[in-house]
């Protein structure tokens, strides 16, 4: 094997350890994420799983439902957002921007 290509696989093995490391690390973060004044906050995981989810009585109106399932849904996509982002921008500091489809 040439020296080059030695180089290389080195390489590829600690990107691919690094990698590893950090998907372990992403079911590990959370974020969070208030709607509606506070009134629904939800946490969510690298894993993308929602570990809580919180609503306040004042927004338990049974004449407007759909107004907290709205705020439900919102605040766990803005969570899953942050989240993700956080994910993301780690991976492009490991990989050095490289775009490795089907990790993340």
């Amino acid at each position: 094997m040439s020296k080059g290509l030695a180089q290389i696989m080195k390489q590829a093995q600690q990107m691919q350890q690094k990698m590893a490391r950090l998907q372990e690390e992403a079911s590990q973060r959370t974020a969070e994420a208030s709607v509606g004044g506070g009134a629904v906050t939800a946490v969510v995981n690298g894993k993308n799983q929602v570990m809580s989810l919180s609503i306040r009585k004042e927004a338990v109106d049974p004449e407007d439902v759909e107004m907290l399932q709205d705020l439900v849904v919102a605040a766990v996509n803005e969570a899953l957002k942050k989240v993700q982002s956080e994910v993301s921008a780690e991976m492009e500091r490991i990989t050095g921007g490289l775009n490795i489809p089907g990790l993340f």
